[in-house]
């Protein structure tokens, strides 16, 4: 990474907390990136956001901002919007990405109408013949709201009779649902810093599926890395994340989601444009495979920020387009 001072990013809000249902993943996230950039030199404030954070930004006389919310309001453009209007330069993706992402029917369609592979689905509602819904993305399938991060919301439907609950599960959280084809196969994760595709991590849980417990609290969750694909395997995928992520607008930072089927077909899943960052989180996991302790990273995602940020290097000198 090109040497800076910590001086070259000012004052800087690391953004957590917020109102959404991973306020405590997010606070959890933003210590873990407060104590990084202050590890570094970095005049880094916390901030936990509250409807006041127009306010908070402005008295704070604050130079950049690292947002570490998930989630509706953090991630979804809303504050991304009030970011441009403070014009306060800002970590990730702008609004227009940050809002369709965060919307996993938008998404979808987006990518289905690339060519892109993403599984099937239906969107639910109380009126919904659950028995169209069966008969075209069979069984099992995926239930989860179109607005949510972490899994928050999602089932396994196992059987058309528990389709219904499934249904009513996703929407208390408040948002669309949707049903989605099951896919059988392995469970990969593309960290995405800048313009670079970071190695791949393969995800094993013994839960039914990658759920909020697998993430943020079992033991026994495995996160594998080298992921134990080939290097022309990977790579496609590598280069698919990529093209995913970009199609959609995003910048800065994420993490695209895919699965590989049995028959190694891929298909994209979801991209999260603020990923997690505590101990279980995988961007954090991806970069340390290949040299990049957790502090260096944090601080060339804030370097992404400025104009004339470079590619961020591994311990032996390569980009990360050349790492793994």
């Amino acid at each position: 990474m090109k040497a800076r001072t910590p001086q070259a990013f000012g004052r800087v809000a690391v953004l957590m907390g917020g109102w959404s249902s991973e306020r405590e993943i997010s606070l959890r996230g933003g210590t873990a990136v407060l104590e990084a950039l202050r590890s570094k030199g970095v005049d880094a404030v916390g901030v936990d956001v509250d409807r006041n954070i127009d306010q908070t930004l402005r008295a704070g006389r604050f130079d950049r901002v690292f947002n570490l919310l998930h989630g509706p309001g953090g991630e979804d453009g809303v504050i991304q919007g009030l970011l441009d209007i403070l014009a306060l330069p800002y970590t990730g993706s702008g609004v227009a990405a940050s809002a369709l992402t965060m919307d996993k029917v938008m998404t979808k369609r987006v990518w289905q109408s690339a060519g892109l592979p993403t599984p099937a689905f239906r969107e639910l509602g109380p009126d919904s013949d659950w028995r169209d819904v069966v008969s075209a993305l069979g069984l099992p399938l995926i239930v989860k709201p179109a607005c949510e991060g972490s899994s928050i919301g999602m089932s396994k439907v196992m059987t058309l009779e528990a389709l219904p609950a499934a249904w009513e599960k996703a929407a208390r959280t408040g948002h669309r649902v949707l049903a989605e084809q099951w896919i059988r196969g392995g469970e990969y994760t593309v960290a995405i810093v800048g313009d670079q595709a970071l190695p791949l991590i393969k995800v094993e849980t013994p839960h039914s599926f990658y759920d909020f417990d697998a993430k943020y609290s079992s033991d026994h969750t495995k996160y594998l890395c080298p992921c134990g694909l080939d290097y022309v395997e990977e790579d496609v995928l590598q280069k698919l994340s990529l093209e995913a992520f970009r199609l959609l607008g995003c910048t800065g930072w994420g993490r695209v989601d895919l699965m590989l089927d049995n028959n190694h077909q891929p298909w994209l899943i979801e991209v999260n444009t603020v990923p997690g960052m505590t101990s279980h989180s995988l961007v954090p996991k991806a970069a340390a495979a290949i040299g990049v302790d957790f502090a260096t990273l944090v601080l060339h995602i804030l370097e992404l920020t400025l104009s004339d940020s470079m590619p961020m290097n591994t311990d032996n000198g390569e980009d990360l387009r050349h790492a793994g």
